[in-house]
């Protein structure tokens, strides 16, 4: 996946995703910290045909889904690697 950032005077930042498929979209992260999902429709690679507004807590729980691994899997996994390199009890 292509990843790309643009800060937007005024407005926030910009990342804009392209997928091996070559489908685009963007999460635009607002000054107000509301985070928008944008998808570029087919025809028009600026033109964006759906637009997805959430609050940060609303995008957290959507972050969680598209996640391979549930967080608390991902944490005891990092536990036990700090504790590998610390010696601690694993």
């Amino acid at each position: 996946m292509d990843i790309t950032h643009t800060t937007v005077p005024g407005t926030g930042t910009v990342h804009h995703f392209e997928t091996r498929d070559g489908q685009r979209f963007c999460v635009l992260v607002d000054e107000n910290d509301r985070l928008s999902l944008m998808i570029y429709g087919p025809d028009d690679p600026d033109l964006a045909v759906e637009c997805v507004v959430m609050e940060r807590d609303e995008a957290a729980q959507v972050a969680e889904i598209l996640q391979p691994r549930p967080i608390a899997d991902r944490i005891a996994d990092l536990e036990h690697r700090v504790a590998a390199l610390t010696g601690g009890p694993s």
